[in-house]
């Protein structure tokens, strides 16, 4: 294949990825114009159209997702391959983009990587606090971080944290007008403070076991977030019970900020894991970043 057959492909792939025109020229420093007479070449030689245009939006064909679907990837590869390769020098250096949820982003990835960072001034680290189980392929992320029993089969997964455990807690103030709950069905008659997850399609429903007995609980109450923080800010408060990781709220059950109820009913559960698609080639930073977040306890 020639070289401008190649230009031609990557021009196609910019503009069905952005699906738009005017950002796939920006992206690749070009006028619309060129890219759009590029697209349309592209198009001649095939003898197919690859991408349908109106005035208002830009999509691909069946066959310009068959293009996206399976030749992106490969494009992927190899400047994958080239990073990795342009990274063999003294400093390792590049842009480590991962999803994680707010409470593995503040209690294992800002503290384990801030010895890396200072270390190595050329890496850098992009997070981003996601709830949803996203697609870090689709999505263009390197890796993600969730509990193990989240990581899909076909991701290599490396244990970054301990098995964890939540906790149910409320404030001593909510708890001197309401007497403890002795059995996860007791909080049917408490205020709960919900948590709406994109990845359940709506609330979260509390997960509970004891032995061999397992129950989810769709608590209600007066307050919901979509986050864990803000969750456990409102407990502090005297808003509500909250559902939380054990290590999040620790501080506060410390201090007497909190109480902590059915602690029996909260078994450990795998802990967090950084996984990332197989076929990912690791560059040096990339390396790097998984040595300093490995669990070692």
């Amino acid at each position: 294949m020639q070289r401008g057959n190649l230009d031609d492909l990557l021009a196609f792939l910019a503009v069905a990825r952005e699906r738009s025109f005017t950002k796939a020229a920006a992206q690749l420093g070009v006028s619309q114009s060129t890219l759009s007479h590029t697209i349309r070449e592209l198009e001649e030689r095939l003898g197919v159209r690859l991408l349908t245009r109106t005035t208002r939006s830009v999509s691909p064909t069946e066959a310009g997702e068959r293009l996206l679907r399976n030749v992106g990837p490969r494009f992927e590869e190899i400047e994958g391959e080239l990073a990795a390769v342009s990274e063999l020098r003294d400093r390792p250096a590049g842009t480590i983009r991962i999803t994680a949820t707010e409470n593995a982003a503040e209690a294992v990835l800002v503290p384990k990587l801030a010895p890396l960072l200072r270390k190595y001034p050329d890496i850098k680290v992009e997070i981003v606090v996601d709830y949803a189980l996203t697609d870090i392929v689709a999505e263009r992320y390197d890796a993600g971080v969730r509990s193990g029993e989240q990581v899909a089969k076909d991701m290599i997964a490396v244990r970054i944290g301990p098995d964890m455990r939540m906790a149910v807690v409320g404030s001593p103030s909510y708890f001197r007008e309401r007497s403890l709950p002795k059995t996860p069905q007791d909080l049917t008659n408490h205020n709960c403070i919900n948590l709406r997850l994109p990845s359940h399609g709506g609330l979260y429903a509390w997960e509970f076991e004891m032995g061999h007995r397992e129950l989810r609980v769709r608590v209600e109450g007066q307050m919901t977030f979509n986050s864990t923080g803000q969750i456990l800010n409102a407990a502090v408060a005297g808003s509500g019970l909250a559902y939380v990781p054990e290590q999040f709220a620790q501080p506060h059950l410390a201090k007497g900020r909190l109480k902590r109820v059915l602690e029996d009913w909260c078994p450990p559960y795998s802990g967090y894991h950084l996984f990332y698609p197989s076929r990912r080639q690791s560059s040096a930073a990339f390396a790097l970043l998984i040595d300093a977040l490995r669990h070692r306890g």
